[in-house]
């Protein structure tokens, strides 16, 4: 009788795991792609930033870990974490007309003071990526202007204050992990 049950509990297993696999694979068929959430573990699905739409300011979740510059792409906002996970200085900033892909980085060069790729004299410019020959970094214009952005105009430049570009300079030398996430 014993041998029974057990045979009996089996096949329920058995039965309720293909149900439950090919209802799995029906909803992944009848979902558009853009629609499912991406997969665990994938670049996506790592640097997708979830959002507390309650404190837009709060550090997106999947941001990465240590002591790392976070930039959201689709907030325009930059996050200073420390290695403890706590967030030292959060400011908005303005975007250039070329955007780096999601993804880690390290801060590669750095300038005091130069003229930025739209003809401003600019500071504190930290360089983390670069699209197709136009470098990416973070800087603050010298006279607090806002960047005018020409779409036609390929610019790198993620324009801060120069209170928030002095603070960037301070913490983001030469190695430093930036995170972009969208």
């Amino acid at each position: 009788m014993a041998g029974t049950s057990s045979a009996i509990v089996a096949g329920l297993t058995a039965a309720a795991l293909a149900t439950i696999g090919y209802l799995g694979h029906r909803a992944a068929v009848t979902v558009p792609a853009e629609l499912r959430p991406p997969a665990p573990g994938t670049a996506a699905a790592v640097h997708k930033a979830l959002r507390d739409r309650n404190h837009p300011a709060a550090l997106p979740a999947r941001s990465g870990t240590g002591e790392r510059v976070v930039y959201a792409l689709d907030d325009d906002r930059v996050w200073l974490v420390e290695e403890s996970g706590e967030v030292r200085r959060t400011f908005g900033v303005s975007p250039s007309t070329v955007d780096p892909e999601p993804g880690t980085y390290r801060v590669t060069s750095r300038s005091g003071t130069v003229t930025g790729s739209d003809g401003v004299p600019v500071e504190h410019v930290v360089r983390f990526a670069s699209v197709e020959g136009t470098a990416i970094g973070f800087s603050a214009a010298v006279d607090g202007s806002a960047p005018q952005l020409d779409p036609e105009e390929l610019t790198g430049g993620i324009r801060e204050t120069r209170a928030d570009g002095a603070a960037m300079w301070r913490f983001a030398g030469i190695g430093r992990k930036v995170v972009v996430v969208r």
